[in-house]
């Protein structure tokens, strides 16, 4: 009887061991992912990610989706497996402390032009971003040069471009009391602005007497790179290749078409693949 009931004992050890293990692991087929606000706002990656689910088998949980200044700390402290951003001083920044591994590319956003609905410089009949520009200069017409790294970035690279010094007037500061109000700056000076096209359409960004006047151009979009633990980031091993599988999904052909199909259900184009991908 004693010998039984120590069999038992073991036994029972046993099923509670395998039991643990087995919730652990489904546990453990978890990816949590924090996401810059527009691909969450514009619908593309809640379309992918459901993609991403069935294709790799994993759960997808999406723990935040914020601007950078929210979800880049998410990431460092390890509420999140996996970072979906522009690539820039932040990650960068990761990837120097430790905290992020190697950034891989993985897909594109557009900037547009935005401007005052009679466009004094003719941008809207501009063949693409580098005449439009020209225009704006040739107009010595009001642009807000000096935004976010991002804008700052187009609008420099496509003066670059041309060759083209912009004069006093096409180089003003931002000076709206928060990003999302630099339209309304923009139309009190009767003037240009370079924005993400998402907030702009999705009513992020108020701009009565302002449109859209270009889109469209590939030299205004902005690379998104996944960002995987770095070996000073708080996943353990599991969550590591679990992120890693992820990753090696959305960068892959399979995964890059799925971004293209999960764009048009979201109504897009929102969100690029990358240019050897490209199929919009």
């Amino acid at each position: 009887m004693k010998s039984c009931r120590g069999y038992l004992a073991i036994l029972l050890a046993i099923c509670l061991a395998t039991s643990e293990a087995a919730q652990d692991t489904t546990a453990e087929a978890r990816v949590k992912v924090a996401v810059v606000g527009g691909l969450v706002l514009s619908g593309v990656w809640p379309a992918l990610a459901k993609r991403a689910s069935k294709e790799t088998g994993l759960k997808i949980e999406t723990v935040a989706a914020a601007p950078k200044e929210g979800v880049v700390p998410i990431f460092r402290d390890g509420e999140a497996d996996l970072l979906l951003i522009h690539g820039s001083d932040e990650t960068y920044g990761l990837l120097a402390a430790g905290v992020a591994a190697p950034l891989r590319a993985w897909a594109m956003n557009e900037h547009v032009i935005v401007g005052p609905i009679d466009d004094p410089a003719k941008v809207a009949e501009a063949p693409g971003a580098a005449e439009a520009m020209r225009r704006i200069v040739a107009a010595d017409a009001p642009l807000i040069g000096f935004r976010d790294p991002g804008s700052f970035g187009i609008v420099h690279g496509l003066f670059r471009s041309l060759g083209l010094r912009p004069g006093p007037r096409q180089q003003l500061y931002d000076d709206a009391e928060s990003p999302q109000q630099v339209l309304r700056s923009a139309a009190d000076k009767h003037g240009y602005a370079v924005v993400g096209h998402i907030p702009v359409a999705f009513g992020k960004m108020p701009s009565k007497g302002m449109a859209v006047l270009l889109k469209g151009d590939p030299a205004m979009r902005r690379v998104y790179v996944v960002v995987e633990p770095g070996p000073r980031h708080p996943a353990n091993t599991r969550q590591r290749e679990l992120a890693r599988q992820l990753v090696d999904y959305l960068v892959s052909p399979a995964g890059q078409a799925d971004l293209v199909a999960a764009d048009k259900e979201a109504g897009g184009p929102w969100v690029f693949p990358l240019p050897a991908a490209d199929t919009h």
